[in-house]
C-alpha cells in the first residue's frame, strides 16, 4: 500500500508539519535533492527512514549552484513522476519551493566553506561548492532536521557540508550513502539521461578504470602512476578527462606513492555529459583484480 506524502512549498508550512511532529516527540530526517529521482535517490530515502520517524525530501532545482553556461534550465524535471515514486518509498513530506520562496528579493548571503572546495570540481566549476552550502543551510535550517542524507557519489560534496555543519554547529547528522550503480557499474545520475546510446556503452569504463586504479593502489602501487594510466585510458576510450586524482578520504588533500587508504575521485566528460564517480581505497571486493 503507498500514501502519496504531503506536498507543501513555503518554509511556513514546512515548519508547521515538522513542529507537529517534534511535539509528539518524533525524529525528522532530511533528503535534500534536485528531483528527477532515480533508484539511488531512493535508497536515501530508505536510509533516512531506518533512522528517523519521518522523512521529508526536498525538490529544488537550486540555481546558485550552476554556472552561466551550464544546464540548469535544461535539467531533468519531473514532479509528477517524483511524487508517484516517492509514494512508494515511503517519505512523508516533499518540499517543493520555487526561487522565489529560497531566494526572495533582495537576497544577498552567500556560505562559502574554504579549503575543501578549491580543488577538484571546486576548481573546475567556480561558485559551484557556495551554492550548494548556501541552499543546504537554508535547507537545514529550514528543516531542523535530525539528520541529513547524502549520497558518496558526489563526495566532494559531502564532505563540504560535513565541514559546514562542524562550523557553524548546526546540531544535525550528516549520513553518507553508498552510491548506487547500474549493473554495469556506471553511478546512478540524473544527468545520464543525456547520454547517448553509444555513449551510454562506452560510459561504465569510468568506474572500471577508476576501481582498477584502486585495486592497483591497495597493492601498492604508487598514485602518480596510477593516475596517468587511468588518464590515459580513459582519453584513449574518448572521455574528455576534467581529473583523476587520489586524494585523503578527510580533508581531499593530494597524496603521492603509495598509500593505505585514499579515495580515487575523477571527473570526464563524455560528449557534453559530466560524469563523476569515486572509489575508496582499499576498494570493496567486488572491484579487486
Amino acid at each position: 500500500m503507498t500514501s502519496t506524502p504531503i506536498t507543501v512549498r513555503t518554509v511556513r508550512d514546512l515548519r508547521g508539519h515538522v513542529a507537529a511532529w517534534r511535539r509528539t516527540g518524533e525524529t525528522i530526517g532530511l533528503v535534500p535533492t534536485m528531483g528527477a529521482l532515480h533508484a539511488g535517490h531512493l535508497s536515501l530515502v530508505a536510509l533516512a527512514k531506518s533512522k528517523a520517524d519521518h522523512v521529508v525530501m526536498s525538490i529544488f532545482v537550486n540555481p546558485a549552484q550552476f554556472g552561466p553556461k551550464e544546464d540548469f534550465k535544461t535539467y531533468p524535471r519531473d514532479e509528477a513522476g517524483d511524487l508517484a515514486k516517492l509514494a512508494k518509498a515511503g517519505a512523508d513530506l516533499v518540499f517543493a519551493p520555487d526561487a522565489a520562496e529560497m531566494y526572495p528579493q533582495g537576497f544577498s548571503t552567500r556560505v562559502k566553506v574554504g579549503d575543501l572546495t578549491e580543488d577538484l570540481c571546486g576548481a573546475a566549476r567556480p561558485n559551484h561548492f557556495d551554492g550548494v552550502a548556501t541552499v543546504v543551510a537554508k535547507l537545514l535550517l529550514q528543516c531542523a532536521p535530525d539528520l541529513a542524507v547524502f549520497g558518496e557519489k558526489d563526495y566532494q560534496q559531502l564532505l563540504v557540508i560535513k565541514r559546514l555543519v562542524r562550523d557553524l554547529n548546526i546540531p544535525v547528522e550528516i549520513v553518507g550513502a553508498p552510491i548506487v550503480r547500474e549493473k554495469d557499474g556506471l553511478a546512478l545520475s540524473s544527468r545520464n539521461a543525456y547520454l547517448s546510446p553509444a555513449e551510454r556503452k562506452t560510459a561504465p569504463l569510468l568506474y572500471q578504470t577508476i576501481s582498477a586504479v584502486a585495486a592497483d593502489l591497495a597493492q601498492g602501487r604508487g598514485c602518480d602512476d596510477a593516475v596517468v594510466a587511468a588518464r590515459f585510458k580513459l582519453d584513449a576510450a574518448g572521455f574528455r578527462v576534467n581529473y583523476v586524482a587520489v586524494r585523503d578520504p578527510e580533508t581531499l588533500k593530494p597524496l603521492s606513492g603509495p598509500v593505505k587508504q585514499a579515495r580515487v575521485l575523477a571527473a570526464v566528460y563524455l560528449g557534453k555529459t559530466r560524469l563523476i564517480d569515486n572509489v575508496p581505497v582499499p576498494p570493496p571486493a567486488s572491484t579487486n583484480r
